[in-house]
């Protein structure tokens, strides 16, 4: 006996290679708008959010200094000796302090944010799911995006615009040191060079990344603590996939914002 038509189609749909990835990219994008509708939103969570920065802060900021420090050095080393190949050495520091401010500075706190404070989102939301607790607010007519995801998001991107301000101060002044007193760089030169390649925009790009990845690694993170396998070992697995997803994401979107920034911004003129 042959199934039903309706029933033939809907599952032929659902066994549609890449229909799960799909669906799943839709439902991550959905809860992003639901975030972005839900901030203008009454009563805000205040209490929570102040919570959650707290939280947030508390688990990178030590970790995001630490590897701040040996990332602009090594920055500067490699393009110390890059620029002495091609006898621009006194170009060494503004090269450095651009690579470090439009880069490594975002990529570095986004890591951390999604490392750390978003396995701690996707861990809390999923251990609120298992226990029914999400499925008890939305009986009760509670908006749970607007009672736990909103304030986590919102903790998440300011973390990362202050973190992503104090790894560019942290990782130019490493920068500084390696290449004025490892490799015999010269004060004057560092800070001409800085002067004469580095612009307003370039810290306007580094900030606005920071805010563009602390979103995604929150909202990546809420979806996935929303959604986890079934069991204790279902929010393991969601928070090794959220972390996953997060660097994906940051990675691909990184691109994109750096290919229009060049196009949109010209490089300062010598």
């Amino acid at each position: 006996m042959s199934a039903p038509p309706t029933r033939s189609r809907a599952r032929s749909a659902g066994s549609f290679p890449g229909a799960g990835g799909l669906r799943e990219t839709g439902r991550l994008f959905a809860l992003g708008l639901d975030v972005i509708r839900s901030i203008p939103r009454r009563p805000f969570q205040f209490r929570e959010f102040i919570q959650q920065c707290w939280f947030i802060a508390s688990v990178t900021i030590m970790p995001t200094a630490l590897v701040a420090i040996p990332f602009g050095a090594v920055i500067a080393l490699q393009l110390g000796s890059l620029t002495r190949q091609i006898g621009a050495q006194s170009f060494t520091g503004g090269a450095s302090v651009l690579a470090i401010i439009q880069q490594a500075s975002p990529i570095v706190t986004a890591l951390l944010i999604a490392g750390a404070g978003g396995s701690a989102i996707c861990a809390d939301l999923g251990s609120r799911k298992i226990r029914d607790e999400i499925d008890a607010m939305e009986v009760l007519g509670v908006s749970v995006v607007q009672r736990l995801v909103v304030p986590r998001v919102l903790a998440a991107i300011l973390v990362a615009v202050l973190l992503n301000g104090m790894v560019s101060v942290v990782g130019v002044l490493g920068g500084y040191f390696f290449n004025v007193i490892m490799q015999g760089g010269t004060p004057g030169a560092y800070m001409a060079s800085f002067n004469a390649l580095a612009q307003l925009p370039d810290v306007w790009i580094s900030e606005l990344k920071a805010l563009i990845f602390g979103f995604l690694a929150g909202v990546v993170a809420a979806y996935r603590g929303l959604n986890p396998p079934p069991g204790p070992k279902g929010v393991g697995d969601a928070v090794n996939q959220a972390v996953v997803i997060t660097f994906l994401l940051l990675f691909a979107v990184n691109f994109i914002l750096t290919t229009i920034y060049l196009q949109v911004v010209p490089p300062k003129g010598m």
